[in-house]
C-alpha cells in the first residue's frame, strides 16, 4: 500500500539564542505526523546515505545566506519531494535508521514519553481486546502483539493491518486511514483530530484470490468472516438480492465451510465491481501486501481440512489447540 508524505505548511521559529529557524509540518496520508527542522532531516539523510549510499534521492542543499520567501517555499517543496521519493524504496522503509528517526520525531512532536500503556484493538465483530504496549511501539510491533494475543498465524501478518476507525452516531463506522508500519498507533490515536477514533484490526488487501491463502488458519478465517459480515451490515459491500440470500443461507450453516462459501460469494461481488470500475478506468491497479514482509504461507492441498463449528458473527474468537502457533485467547482477554 502506498503512503503519501506532504509538507503543506512551515513556520518560522526562534531558538533559545534568538536565532531563526523553520519548522516543517510533515503530514502522512492527510494527517499531521510530526514537525521537524531542516537540520534534523539533513542529519537523517546523512545517516541513511551511510547505509544506502547513492541510491537515495537528492536532498535539498543548505543555504548559507538568509532565505527569501521564494527560497523557503522551494525548500519546502524539495523536502516534500524527498520524503515521497525516499519512501518508495522498501529496503529504506524497513531500516532501523528510517524507523527510529520517525519514531522519535512523532514522540517529540506530541510530547509523548516512552512508557508502558494499554491499547484497545477493535475486531471486525466490534468486540475489543486490550493489549499492553510501549508508547513507542510501531504499528508493525503492535500487530505482532495482537496476533500473539488472538492466535493469528505469524506467517499471515502481512495480510492484515491496523486502521484508525471512527465510531459515529447510530453505530456508523468509517475507516479513517491505515496506519503505516513505522507509525506509532498510541501517538496517532491520541493526536488525531478526528473524534471517536479507535484502532481496529482488518484485512487490507483487495484481491479476493488471496483469501484462499488464509484458509488454513482458523483465526484468519474467523477474521475474514467477521469482516465480510461487517462490510455488508455497514453498507460497505452491497450484494444483490440473490447474493444476499446466499449469504444468509451461509450464515445459517453450522459448519466452518460457510466461511469459504461466503468468501467465494463476496469474491464474485468484488469481481463484478472491479470489472465495472476497470471499464471506467483502464489504469486502475489493485495493490496487494508485500510478500517480503511475511514468509510465504504454504497450503497443504493434499491434507484434508477439519472444518467444524465456525463462530457466529457476535461470538468471541477461540482457537482449537494446535490450529495456530500462538495458543488460545482467554475469555477475560476479550
Amino acid at each position: 500500500m502506498k503512503m503519501h508524505f506532504c509538507i503543506p505548511v512551515s513556520q518560522q521559529r526562534s531558538d533559545a539564542l534568538g536565532g531563526r529557524y523553520v519548522l516543517y509540518s510533515v503530514h502522512l496520508d492527510g494527517f499531521l505526523f510530526c514537525r521537524v527542522r531542516y537540520s534534523q532531516l539533513h542529519g537523517w539523510n546523512e545517516q541513511l546515505r551511510r547505509v544506502f549510499g547513492n541510491c537515495l534521492p537528492p536532498f535539498p542543499p543548505k543555504y548559507y545566506l538568509a532565505m527569501t520567501t521564494a527560497m523557503a517555499d522551494e525548500r519546502r517543496d524539495q523536502l516534500e519531494q524527498y520524503l515521497q521519493n525516499v519512501t518508495m524504496d522498501p529496503n529504506v522503509l524497513r531500516s532501523d535508521v528510517f524507523v527510529e528517526f520517525l519514531k522519535l520525531a512523532q514522540l517529540n512532536t506530541f510530547d509523548i514519553a516512552t512508557k508502558k500503556a494499554y491499547l484497545d484493538i477493535f475486531l471486525p465483530n466490534e468486540q475489543s481486546i486490550r493489549i499492553e504496549i510501549i508508547t513507542s511501539d510501531t504499528a508493525e510491533r503492535v500487530l505482532e502483539v495482537v496476533s500473539h494475543k488472538i492466535g493469528l498465524c505469524r506467517e499471515l501478518l502481512g495480510y492484515f493491518g491496523l486502521f484508525l476507525i471512527r465510531f459515529g452516531k447510530e453505530g456508523k463506522l468509517s475507516v479513517v486511514k491505515k496506519l503505516a508500519d513505522f507509525e506509532l498507533p498510541y501517538v496517532s490515536l491520541g493526536s488525531s483530530e478526528v473524534e471517536n477514533c479507535k484502532v481496529g484490526l482488518r484485512k487490507w488487501y483487495m484481491a479476493p484470490s488471496l483469501d484462499s491463502v488464509l484458509m488454513d488458519c482458523r483465526v484468519a478465517v474467523d477474521l475474514l468472516y467477521m469482516q465480510a459480515i461487517q462490510d455488508i451490515e455497514k453498507g460497505w459491500a452491497k450484494p444483490t438480492q440473490a447474493q444476499r440470500q446466499k449469504l444468509e443461507a451461509f450464515q445459517k450453516e453450522d459448519s466452518q465451510t460457510k466461511a469459504f462459501l461466503l468468501s467465494s460469494c463476496l469474491k464474485k461481488m468484488i469481481s463484478e465491481k472491479m470489472v465495472k470500475l476497470a471499464a471506467e478506468n483502464t489504469e486502475m491497479q489493485i495493490e496487494v501486501p508485500e510478500q517480503s514482509k511475511s514468509k510465504k504461507y504454504h497450503i497443504q492441498q493434499s491434507q484434508q481440512k477439519d472444518y467444524s463449528s465456525f463462530l457466529s458473527r457476535k461470538s468471541k474468537i477461540k482457537i482449537a489447540k494446535g490450529d495456530c502457533v500462538f495458543g488460545n485467547i482467554k475469555e477475560e482477554d476479550l
